[in-house]
């Protein structure tokens, strides 16, 4: 099979037109748009690399100038290919490789203390210009909750924000550990709206130093402080733990040990409220451009990969919610702002680094539009009364 045809037999609905390394032009599919998207391939061996493994190589030549869009943007040629790839593997041969490289992954991948914090240097330590150009003005870089589909990001932002504390049904003067707190949003909401003694903890210095800030200048030292912490360091009993975004990073190996944490850390009616991306599918192997780019380490979870160490923990789920199409509209959000931001983007990283976190933006979109991904917000408690019986007290 060679490329053309392997393009061909992908594409049932709409298409394109591919111009492959040798200015030759075929019509791949039945494109819908009088003047059709054009692929353009400017070097030969993506003509077997695009067989092969595409998952890792068009993001690769697309972020080198090597492949580069016609009559139409990024996301436009992205949105139909993932409508007609959806969830299933490319072709055979990606299937094996993909799985090759993954098992290689999971035996060589070990997110210990120091491997964590340089994980998480590498995406979250970045500079902090470049997150103000596209998130909201609070800076949380995590999955908005949208009640209607036009809900602006920062009002969907709040939404998320609203909900999580509604399922933390926080009590005044309650402990409350936010394991992964990023920029700090989520810990000073939690103590403003209940009165809470809230500790958050983070691997970036960059989120720590700004959450310190934020902190002081909001008079809230003597209510929420922040620490340059890894969860397993942590020896201290928590009314409530929440954790938004965080548990991507935690490794599959150390499920167990993650959980474990958590319910040591829990007190006897304590609840906690762990909030992360996952998988709709079985358990697959982490996407080779993403774990290759932008988040060394990381990994999103099937459902069945976690209920089983909560489980082993002795926790109780209480309550499981799925977002499922949020994260699309977050990302087209956070999508449109940095192409929007452009100028200051190049103004401080090159024209590789705008098209790699182009190609990181429209491509998660669309894989939270057509694909597997998803949000998992699981409730958890070790006491089957700590939660009320109805979900009223959410709603």
């Amino acid at each position: 099979m060679n490329l053309t045809q392997f393009c061909k037999n992908l594409f049932k609905e709409d298409g394109f037109v591919l111009v492959d390394a040798n200015a030759t032009e075929h019509i791949i599919g039945n494109p819908k748009k009088k003047v059709p998207i054009r692929l353009r391939l400017l070097d030969k061996s993506l003509h077997y690399k695009l067989l092969l493994l595409p998952d890792l190589y068009f993001g690769e030549a697309y972020t080198d100038g090597s492949l580069v869009i016609e009559n139409g943007s990024l996301t436009e040629f992205l949105d139909i290919a993932m409508k007609n790839i959806g969830r299933k593997d490319t072709n055979y041969y990606a299937k094996i490789i993909k799985k090759i490289r993954g098992t290689y992954r999971y035996f060589t991948n070990f997110n210990l203390v120091s491997k964590s914090k340089k994980n998480i240097a590498h995406h979250y330590d970045i500079s902090e210009k470049l997150y103000d150009l596209f998130l909201d003005s609070n800076r949380v870089y995590s999955c908005a909750y949208f009640k209607n589909e036009n809900d602006s990001l920062e009002t969907a932002q709040n939404n998320k924000i609203e909900h999580i504390i509604k399922k933390l049904n926080l009590k005044p003067n309650q402990k409350v550990l936010d394991i992964g707190s990023g920029w700090g949003t989520l810990a000073i909401e939690i103590a403003k709206k209940s009165q809470c003694e809230v500790l958050g903890i983070t691997l970036s210095e960059n989120q720590l130093e700004h959450s310190i800030k934020k902190v002081k200048d909001l008079n809230l030292e003597n209510q929420v402080n922040f620490k340059l912490m890894d969860y397993r360091e942590l020896n201290e009993k928590f009314d409530r733990i929440v954790s938004v975004g965080m548990f991507e990073h935690v490794g599959r190996k150390f499920y167990n040990t993650y959980f474990n944490k958590v319910f040591d850390l829990l007190n006897k009616d304590g609840i906690a409220l762990i909030h992360t991306i996952g998988s709709i599918d079985i358990p697959r192997d982490p996407h080779p451009w993403i774990s290759k780019y932008i988040f060394p380490g990381g990994y999103t979870p099937s459902l069945s990969q976690v209920v089983t160490p909560i489980e082993r923990s002795g926790l109780i789920v209480s309550d499981i919610e799925v977002l499922r199409m949020h994260y699309s509209h977050t990302l087209r959000h956070w999508k449109e702002r940095f192409l929007g931001k452009k100028e200051e983007v190049l103004a401080m990283f090159d024209e590789k680094f705008f098209r790699m976190w182009e190609f990181y933006l429209a491509g998660c979109e669309m894989a939270f539009k057509w694909g597997d991904q998803v949000v998992f917000q699981f409730q958890l408690s070790k006491e089957l009364n700590s939660v009320p019986n109805t979900r009223d007290y959410i709603y």
